[in-house]
Parts: C-alpha cells; sequence; structure tokens
C-alpha cells in the first residue's frame, strides 16, 4: 500500500484590526456622557468578535462635524489608515463621520484606496461591499442639509434673544469676566491694562512698543502667555469697552467658511459698564486711521494683514526678524526689520524683490528636472512614514489638553457659584492655558506628518511638477501655493521652507544695484 503524505496547508489567522470614530458637537454634560456611551459601544462590540483586534477608539469632543481638518481625533484616525495600522472602521452614522457631502465622499475615497471600508451603523452601510456612492452621496446630503437646517434654528432664535435682550455671551473680553446672570463685570487689574493700551495710542506710542512694554512688565494676556499686536488691536478695535455690544460680527457661509460681516450687525447700546470713554474709544480710531493713510493702507482691503506674496514670509538668518519692503531708487527692496532699527544688533541689508523672485523661479526648475531622484522618493518615504514614540505622545498630549479643558469647565462653575474669588479664578485659568499652549506647541512640532500636512502638500507639489514643462518667469500664485517661507543666510544665498517640508537652499544673483 502506497501511503502519501499530505502537508498541512498554511492558514492565515491574522485578525481584522478594527478601529472607531465618535463625535459629540457640544461640550456639555450630556454630550460628554454620551461621548462615553459610544466609545464603550464600540469598545464591547470589537470584543465581541476573536476575529477583530482593536485599533483604538478615535473621538472629536465638542468639534462641528462640517470640517474635517478641524476634527483631530479623525485626522489621527486618518493618519493610522494611511500607515496600513486599520483594516475596518465602524462609525455610528454618516451625520457623526460627516455633515459635509463634499468631505464625507472624500474621506470614503481615501480610505477605500487604502483597502480600508467604513460600516455606517444607522444607516447599516458598508462602503467595501457598496456598488455605487449614490446612497452615501444622499445621505451624505442629508446630513448636510439637517446641519444647515439646525445652524439656521440657531441663528434665528439668537436674533430673537438679542431682540428681547435676553442673549448671553459666550465669553468676556479681557477687563471683563461673565457674572451668573451672563452679565460683564470688570476685572479692576486688567481694566487697568486696557485703559493703558489706549492712553499710550493717543500719546503716539505704537502697538508694536506696546507689545514689549507689557511683556517688559510681566503681564500676562488671558491666556498667559505673550502679547502680539493683533492682540493689541483686538482690544482697540472692541466696542465692548465702551459698554456697547456688536453682535453676528462674523458668519458662515453654505460652504462652512467663516467670513467678517460687513453688513449690518445689530448693536446694543450702554448695555454694560464702560472701561473706556467714547471720547477715548474715537480718538484712538482717529489716530490709527491716520496711520493706514501714511502707509496706503485701506482697512476693508482684503490683503490688509498680508498685501504681498513676501509679507511675513521673508526670515532673517542672522536675528530672526522679518524682512519689510522698502521702495528705493533702484527698485522695490526688501530689508531686515531689526537692521532697519538697529544696525549693530543685525548686519542683514537690503535685497532686491527680484532676486528672490528669480531664485524661487529657478528652485522650481530644478524640482522640476530632479524629480524622479528628490521629490518622488521623499514622497514615497512619507506615505510610510511614521513614529509611534510620537504618536503616543501626541495622543498623551491631546488627552492632557482635554483634561484641563475638563478642569476650565470646572472652574467655571465654581466661580459662578462664587466658590472661587477672580483673582484665583484667573490664576488657575492663565495656568491652564499656557500648558495647553505648550502642548498645542508640542504637538505642532510632532504632528504634521501626523495630521497628514505635510503628505497632503508634497501630494500637491509632486503633481504639479509631474505635470508642467520648466518655467520662464516668477508666478506669485505659485509661490505662495509651495512656499511656507524665506530665510536669508545672507545676501548671496537663502532657503526656501517649503509646504511640504522641504528647505531647498539657492543662490542668490545680485547686482551692482545692490
Amino acid at each position: 500500500m502506497n501511503i502519501k503524505k499530505i502537508e498541512a496547508q498554511p492558514t492565515d489567522n491574522k485578525k481584522l484590526r478594527v478601529a472607531a470614530y465618535c463625535r459629540v458637537s457640544t461640550d456639555n454634560d450630556d454630550q460628554r456622557e454620551s461621548l462615553e456611551t459610544q466609545k464603550a459601544h464600540y469598545e464591547a462590540w470589537i470584543r465581541m468578535h476573536s476575529d477583530w483586534e482593536s485599533a483604538g477608539v478615535f473621538y472629536d469632543f465638542g468639534i462641528t462635524g462640517t470640517k474635517a481638518e478641524v476634527r483631530d481625533g479623525l485626522q489621527a484616525l486618518l493618519y493610522e489608515c494611511r500607515i496600513g495600522r486599520i483594516d475596518y472602521v465602524l462609525t455610528k452614522s454618516v451625520s457623526r463621520f460627516s455633515r459635509n457631502t463634499t468631505d464625507c465622499l472624500a474621506l470614503v475615497r481615501e480610505l477605500l484606496s487604502y483597502n480600508v471600508p467604513i460600516y455606517f451603523e444607522k444607516e447599516n452601510l458598508d462602503t467595501g461591499s457598496m456598488e455605487t456612492e449614490l446612497v452615501l452621496a444622499i445621505l451624505s446630503s442629508l446630513a448636510q442639509e439637517e446641519s444647515a437646517s439646525i445652524s439656521n434654528n440657531v441663528k434665528w432664535g439668537n436674533k430673537k434673544r438679542i431682540k428681547s435682550g435676553r442673549y448671553r455671551a459666550g465669553c468676556a473680553p479681557y477687563g471683563y469676566e461673565l457674572d451668573s446672570d451672563g452679565g460683564y463685570v470688570i476685572i479692576p487689574e486688567e481694566a487697568e491694562i486696557v485703559r493703558f493700551i489706549f492712553e499710550s495710542v493717543v500719546s503716539g506710542t505704537g502697538t508694536h512698543k506696546i507689545c514689549k512694554e507689557l511683556d517688559r512688565r510681566c503681564v500676562p494676556t488671558r491666556r498667559g502667555g505673550k502679547w502680539s499686536t493683533t492682540t493689541i488691536m483686538g482690544i482697540l478695535n472692541n466696542e465692548k469697552y465702551v459698554g456697547d455690544v456688536r453682535y453676528n460680527k462674523t458668519y458662515t457661509d453654505d460652504s462652512f467658511r467663516r467670513h467678517r460681516n460687513k453688513g449690518d450687525s445689530p448693536e446694543v447700546k450702554d448695555h454694560h459698564e464702560a472701561i473706556i470713554s467714547r471720547e477715548m474709544y474715537a480718538t484712538v480710531h482717529d489716530v490709527l486711521e491716520q496711520r493706514l493713510r501714511e502707509r496706503s493702507i485701506r482697512r476693508e482691503d482684503e490683503k490688509y494683514q498680508r498685501r504681498y506674496a513676501f509679507s511675513s514670509r521673508i526670515i532673517c538668518g542672522e536675528c530672526g526678524s522679518t524682512f519689510k519692503r522698502q521702495v528705493i531708487s533702484s527698485g522695490i527692496s526688501w530689508c531686515c526689520k531689526t537692521h532697519l532699527t538697529d544696525k549693530e544688533h543685525c548686519s542683514m541689508k537690503f535685497i532686491h524683490e527680484e532676486a528672490f523672485q528669480s531664485a524661487f523661479v529657478t528652485m522650481l526648475n530644478k524640482l522640476i528636472f530632479t524629480r524622479k531622484i528628490l521629490l518622488r522618493p521623499y514622497y514615497n518615504a512619507m506615505r510610510v512614514a511614521g513614529s509611534d514614540e510620537n504618536l503616543q505622545r501626541i495622543m498623551s498630549l491631546k488627552e492632557s489638553i482635554q483634561k484641563n479643558n475638563d478642569r476650565k469647565y470646572e472652574l467655571k462653575k465654581l466661580r459662578v457659584k462664587s466658590i472661587i474669588d477672580a483673582v484665583m479664578y484667573n490664576q488657575e485659568l492663565n495656568r491652564i492655558e499656557k500648558q495647553n499652549e505648550e502642548a498645542r506647541r508640542e504637538i505642532q512640532s510632532l504632528g504634521n506628518i501626523e495630521s497628514g500636512l505635510m503628505f497632503r502638500e508634497t501630494e500637491k507639489l509632486l503633481h504639479f511638477i509631474e505635470a508642467t514643462e520648466m518655467l520662464d518667469v516668477y508666478d506669485e500664485e505659485l509661490f505662495t501655493s509651495f512656499v511656507d517661507s524665506i530665510i536669508v543666510y545672507s545676501r548671496n544665498s537663502v532657503g526656501f521652507k517649503l509646504k511640504c517640508g522641504l528647505t531647498l537652499r539657492e543662490a542668490l544673483c545680485t547686482d551692482t544695484r545692490s
């Protein structure tokens, strides 16, 4: 008898790595409980399947569903999918995943490109088994319409409360705090700083010098950080300091983008106790308008904050200051602000604008020419790049921020009940905000890859250079699309810091005019 040996066939016991995504849009107690319930539900669901293993529960708390880019939990989930750590995603419903039709379809398509389907529990919809996107498009469109309807209802309710005088502000500006009825109450020590700022402007002091003086005195901002000209201008332009309140200063369009309201905004005169007199407020604004006229700037101009492509983007490699635009006899040039005010502290002289433009064209042409040996390998490396330690640290920092936000919520309740006084409340609030700001900075330094920003910027740049020929002239739109900043090492050499994460050094062509 012939006996044939049958070899055992190898079996694949690899478990499906399943993640869940949860989201609640407000930070009240009921929603907090709902989030915990969702997390517990999906953790239990994953444990019920012997062929599944948990790849984590990702969540966003108190965040809108209309914009994917502002949801850290969703971005962390997408990052894990991109680097191949997740095989399947569970979520409650289309509306929890995204209330923006365009975002929803784009996210689903992206995850399917990584072979990661999504299961929407409420709709019993699995994107991995769908033959068409029609059903998903309809459902996500309904979710978007529901969000728009809720938004309109909230706006209508706010208008009614404004007319009846029952509208309660969400937060108080620097110099005020909210009492138990939602009214503004002056904080004496902060009010003195507000008066100092207004008086300094009237006496001719610039906003930059005001910032330096406040920092020299070690006066903290509301968040415990250093003062900036933006913060100062925010105070100078806030009508609340004369006792008035203007509502609906901004609005959200149909694409969920926020804009400044240039139409009529409801205003209530003498709403609360003023810190600044109306005469002082008017005088300050006359001074500010005069300064704008002297610099030929119109406040309503859309480029008010950044009128030129190079504004705030050229960094001095010697002192770290930004460059300022100058019109000289030989044309337009850019010069280090520190050098303009104090040549002893920075020796970096002016550079003509054409030199920067020419260097940018040369740099981009080199990228186009060497794309196969530089940008394409860089892009491929980023697809699989990731750091477990970085991701764990990021998640730990986000958890710390969330705990601090919970602590702030508890502090507000204690303050409203007068259990703690204003001094203790502000000290603790400043301490928490300082911790959060430090955590956010660390997340930003660690999280470019995690958030996918650098990857998407690399992909955008690669698509451009693979589809274009060598450039002959400078294109401002290309510069603002791909360049984050220019680092000036010397008058003969600069580095273009690209949004994709690369910094490319390029020589400057100087001429006899320099």
